[in-house]
């Protein structure tokens, strides 16, 4: 009689070993033998060890932001003048101008609403000024 478990395991494994092997496997037991445990341990260390794949991602390219000189923001009026064939006095409009204004104090560039959200507005100004416009001659 052992009166140790971890003695009698260490006596299995170096005088017993293919006999319990057998054993273990005909009963469906898994191995308790010292240096199979040790094996699942490092097996087990070794699938739960923290990976960094998850956390990995390609770095999203930053939209570059090209530095303003006049030559370019002319470039930039004319192509914007023919593609959306605007007249020429459109760049003399004071509303052009406040535009431009307030978009020269970006510091980061200048983030345009989507389509949706910009005729969404258009449609909420329109209806703020027809209400002011029916207040302004329900008055009188």
């Amino acid at each position: 009689f052992v009166n140790e478990v971890t003695t009698m395991r260490r006596h299995m494994d170096a005088s017993h070993r293919n006999e319990y092997l057998t054993w273990a496997e005909a009963e469906k037991f898994v191995s308790m033998l010292p240096k199979d445990t040790k094996r699942r341990k490092l097996d087990a260390a070794a699938d739960s060890q923290a990976r960094l794949d998850a956390h990995l991602r390609e770095p999203q390219p930053k939209e570059q932001i090209i530095p303003y000189s006049d030559a370019i923001f002319r470039e930039a009026a004319i192509e914007w003048l023919i593609e959306t064939d605007q007249p020429i006095d459109a760049l003399n409009h004071k509303s052009f101008k406040y535009m431009i204004d307030v978009a020269a104090r970006a510091t980061n560039g200048v983030k345009l609403p989507s389509r949706s959200k910009t005729r969404r507005a258009i449609i909420d100004l329109f209806k703020r000024n027809l209400t002011n416009l029916r207040r302004r001659l329900l008055v009188s």
